[in-house]
């Protein structure tokens, strides 16, 4: 089952349960989706409805922060638990000892020796993570490796 599909079925259920918060958060990435098959013109694959409801998680973690650091809790707080619906969508991420094995292995696989190797070997890292790791946490990792 897509992503897309189930939250149609979670939204059905909100209603039926009378639930305005989450019912609001889903319509939103619902949007958000909808939105992605019509810039594609197709339906998206659920790699790119991942990708989608990441732009949604960032988003929500930037604005709980931003709220919270100009001292608007509650506005922090409703950010912060619709991040945490999206994030129910999203694969589990990896640990970090995971992230470390996938950085090991792509420079391996690219054959690394230094920092001007980065670009391919985050490359290759991307495609092991498949999409359960943040970008910046890999950079990191591959930069500690390759210095």
């Amino acid at each position: 089952m897509s992503i897309a599909e189930r939250i149609r079925q979670d939204t059905k259920a909100a209603m039926r349960e009378r639930d305005r918060d989450l019912l609001g958060t889903l319509r939103m990435l619902s949007a958000a989706l909808k939105n992605g098959e019509i810039e594609a013109g197709r339906p998206l694959t659920e790699d790119e409805e991942q990708v989608a409801l990441r732009r949604q998680l960032k988003q929500r973690e930037e604005s709980a922060e931003a709220f919270r650091k100009a001292g608007r809790k509650e506005q922090s707080e409703s950010e912060s638990a619709e991040a945490e619906i999206v994030r129910g969508y999203l694969p589990a991420p990896l640990s970090t000892q995971d992230l470390e094995e996938i950085v090991d292995q792509a420079i391996q696989d690219t054959g690394a020796s230094g920092m001007k190797d980065m670009g391919a070997v985050m490359g290759r890292a991307t495609a092991l993570a498949e999409g359960r790791a943040e970008g910046r946490e890999l950079a990191a990792l591959v930069r500690n490796r390759l210095q």
